[in-house]
């Protein structure tokens, strides 16, 4: 028996069959189905009932389960504990959604690598839901995503910032109007597959706007380009830390009904970085607190 035979057993009961584990933890059918009988032979014990289309967790199976979830955190934790302060001179994998490449994770990242000069942090941006499959999959540690409907089983999600939605207008443009904004412009959409790009459908489908669409774009540098380049108006998250230098674009509220983007930090509740985790979360919060990208973000 391994801890990765454990592994296969939790992944089994987070998404519900052998399938749907092997494809979350990335080995084939089979090898979930081999290593579970290995399980089942060691312990000379049943874990499921075969019967079903889709084998269920016996009574026994569940609460193996349960000690099993025990063992694993404790092996991912065993070094932490051990050693005050460890992983400090390790790496970080760390998410991030596009649109806080340019402000949030820079001037947090500087202040990380300014206490823990030893700590690598690499860097993976992605749209919200990807991201969380790379962190139930362990290939990135924790990632910084706008707040989903529903987080997988184990996952915890702390906020960072709200972020209320905002229209972006070319600066020739004179009007307050968000209603004649975008029914007199080309609207820039933002990428429909993020989060951010549904609640702007909704919001728009709720009031019955009709857009003419012009491009559909996820990077919200680009999109405030084409802005300032007059190609369009859109509809984007106003930034929790604004970046250096930001091009002189009118940014416009959408009324007092606008809706916002929970902008926070996903990670798995057993990750063996717990510490390193929250030490990353408390720096994010002391960006958000600062505001802005500028010569002072020593001072965090």
């Amino acid at each position: 028996m391994s801890i990765r035979h454990l592994r296969t057993l939790l992944a089994i009961r987070d998404h519900g069959s052998f399938s749907a584990a092997g494809d979350a933890i990335l080995i084939t059918h089979a090898a979930v189905s081999q290593q579970i009988k290995a399980l089942e032979a060691r312990w000379n014990v049943t874990l499921f009932d075969r019967r079903p289309r889709s084998p269920q967790l016996t009574p026994l199976g569940h609460a193996f389960t349960a000690k099993a979830e025990a063992v694993v955190r404790a092996y991912d934790n065993m070094l932490a504990e051990i050693i005050d302060g460890a992983g400090f001179d390790d790496d970080i994998g760390l998410g991030a959604v596009p649109t806080t490449l340019t402000g949030l994770v820079p001037l947090a990242v500087s202040h990380l690598k300014n206490n823990f000069s030893q700590l690598h942090v690499v860097i993976q941006p992605g749209l919200s839901t990807a991201l969380l499959q790379q962190i139930e999959r362990r290939q990135i540690d924790a990632a910084i995503i706008t707040r989903p409907d529903i987080l997988p089983r184990g996952f915890r999600f702390r906020d960072i910032a709200t972020e209320p939605l905002e229209i972006l207008a070319p600066p020739q443009t004179s009007s307050e109007d968000p209603l004649f904004l975008l029914t007199h412009y080309p609207f820039i959409r933002f990428d429909r597959n993020a989060i951010v790009g549904q609640m702007v459908e909704a919001w728009l489908q709720d009031r019955n706007i009709a857009v003419q669409d012009n491009m559909e774009l996820e990077d919200l540098e680009a999109i405030s380009s084409m802005v300032m380049a007059n190609l369009g108006v859109s509809i984007v998250p106003q930034r929790c830390v604004r970046n250096m230098n930001p091009l002189p674009i009118r940014h416009i509220s959408l009324g007092p009904d606008s809706p916002s983007r929970q902008l926070g930090l996903a990670y798995r509740g057993d990750s063996s970085k717990l510490h390193v985790i929250e030490t990353v979360y408390k720096t994010l919060l002391g960006a958000v607190a600062n505001g802005r990208f500028s010569d002072s973000f020593e001072t965090l």
